[in-house]
């Protein structure tokens, strides 16, 4: 079996806003990698930490300690201008809200293709030819270049955000909750589209959101997150076949169900940190089965891995 090649490592990353006296950790010693060619997903609840962890890697948050390795390198903290030039094209961000994300006063040409000003001389024709390329990629005629954003649906200006994204032609992308401020009829064909374009251009996703529904439909694995914490990861099919942590239990119980009257009976669950006792026991990254990890003390790890092994 052909060993995966890793892509991010995050080792230890802790990120933290404010003062010494008023400080606020929002990352809290969080560890993962993400494997070339998969997506990875993150989800939580809103504040858990998810988006910051994606910013943290794009370098718009700086990091309080820990690592994080691209294709080996370290890249957070100072790093010299060739990395960073390096990572500015390899390492692209599609944001949540397609509205906020583009510049209303600016023409979708120029929105489009104002990373490529970053990477050197470029001549107009160069740069006209690149933007209707990455529109044509996206599902958008090339005559869309002359207008402005608000001249669009949103789903329209999602897909020109990924546009944006796609004419660096990156390795990596962090799509933060792409989908979450888009109608329902136009979330499916936006997940299609990324899907397409990673099978056609070998693209890696760390995709963040709070619906664990749409995480199954696109994610290749996921980690659970909580106030800055990792509480559980696992492949997407063994998280959702045997989840294992009170939280990642009471996201599942919150997923609408399509049948009424099933959704009408169904059982929530609320989750209450002060459930756990770690004054004395700490909590640690524990293997529940393979590529199956856990946040837990030993007096829990032992009783998730009886419950886990009777339901398998």
């Amino acid at each position: 079996m052909k060993e995966k090649e890793v892509l991010v490592d995050i080792k230890n990353l802790e990120v933290a806003f404010g003062t010494r006296k008023h400080r606020f950790v929002a990352v809290n010693d969080v560890s993962f990698q993400i494997y070339k060619g998969e997506t990875f997903g993150v989800v939580g609840e809103s504040g858990s930490g998810k988006t910051t962890i994606g910013r943290a890697i794009m370098r718009i948050h700086s990091t309080a300690k820990g690592d994080i390795l691209y294709n080996g390198e370290k890249i957070n903290g100072k790093i010299s201008k060739s990395l960073d030039k390096q990572i500015t094209q390899k390492i692209q961000m599609i944001f949540q809200d397609p509205m906020a994300s583009l510049n209303e006063r600016a023409k979708v040409n120029y929105i489009v293709s104002e990373g490529l000003m970053n990477l050197g001389k470029i001549t107009e024709k160069e740069r006209n030819e690149r933007v209707t390329e990455a529109l044509k990629e996206v599902g958008l005629l090339p005559e869309f270049a002359s207008r402005f954003p608000h001249e669009f649906s949103g789903g329209q200006r999602q897909r020109i955000g990924i546009a944006r994204a796609l004419i660096m032609e990156p390795e990596f992308i962090i799509a933060d909750e792409p989908i979450s401020a888009l109608d329902v009829s136009i979330r499916a064909q936006v997940l299609n589209l990324l899907d397409r374009l990673q099978k056609e251009k070998g693209l890696t996703y760390l995709f963040v959101a709070h619906d664990l529904s749409v995480m199954r439909f696109i994610t290749d694995r996921i980690a659970v997150i909580h106030e800055g914490v990792i509480v559980e990861l696992a492949e997407t099919e063994e998280l959702f076949a045997h989840p294992m942590h009170p939280y990642t239990k009471a996201l599942l119980s919150a997923i609408p169900l399509p049948n009424p009257i099933a959704e009408r009976n169904k059982t929530l669950l609320v989750y209450d940190k002060s459930m756990h006792h770690y004054e004395t026991d700490k909590p640690q990254w524990c293997t529940l089965h393979e590529d199956h990890y856990i946040m837990a003390n030993k007096e829990e790890f032992a009783a998730y891995k009886e419950a886990y092994e009777s339901n398998r």
